[in-house]
């Protein structure tokens, strides 16, 4: 039986109640990268409408769009392009405040990771609010990145991150969205 690439990706996504507080059902990646099929099936499925462009760089935010940024460049013959939380970085860095549910928080690159003019693609594992992958959006185009897209697995769409990325003129590329947060 061939199942769907949405039943492949939810299956593979477990779902932790009250986590990281009460009332948050935590959506965990964890469970997908560990299922081979499932890993793979997302890799294809986020690199797929980029097939035949040419991409410079997949920019991933930390943690989990290290893992899945790494596959997609490696599949598209792209550069990667680590977005860190502050002080992570040991050469010389750019760095953008973003919005967090409390408060604010900091984000960098280095200053030499993207080149004015060169095609990246931003990736993490989810879009909720938005507010860290519109801090990264600002970041790269700080830096003369152009921005193809920001590629998701997981859009919580009532959290109104992808609208905020889509008025940025961000093109957005999710796999599968979950109600609620």
């Amino acid at each position: 039986m061939h199942t769907t690439l949405h039943d492949t990706l939810v299956s593979a996504i477990r779902n932790i109640p009250d986590y990281p507080k009460p009332g948050i059902m935590f959506r965990d990646i964890t469970t997908l990268l560990g299922d081979a099929r499932a890993f793979r099936r997302a890799i294809d499925e986020l690199v797929h409408p980029y097939a035949g462009s040419k991409i410079d760089k997949i920019a991933g935010i930390e943690a989990r769009g290290f893992i899945l940024g790494g596959a997609m460049a490696h599949q598209m013959s792209a550069g990667f392009i680590p977005i860190r939380k502050k002080g992570k970085l040991p050469h010389e860095t750019v760095r953008v405040a973003y919005s967090l549910e409390y408060g604010l928080d900091e984000m960098e690159m280095h200053k030499d990771a993207v080149a004015p003019g060169e095609k990246v693609i931003l990736v993490d594992d989810l879009i909720a609010t938005g507010g860290t992958a519109e801090g990264a959006v600002k970041l790269l185009r700080q830096m003369g990145a152009e921005i193809v897209a920001a590629c998701f697995v997981i859009d919580l769409p009532e959290l109104g991150g992808r609208a905020k990325l889509e008025a940025l003129d961000v093109p957005v590329r999710t796999l599968v969205a979950f109600e609620g947060h």
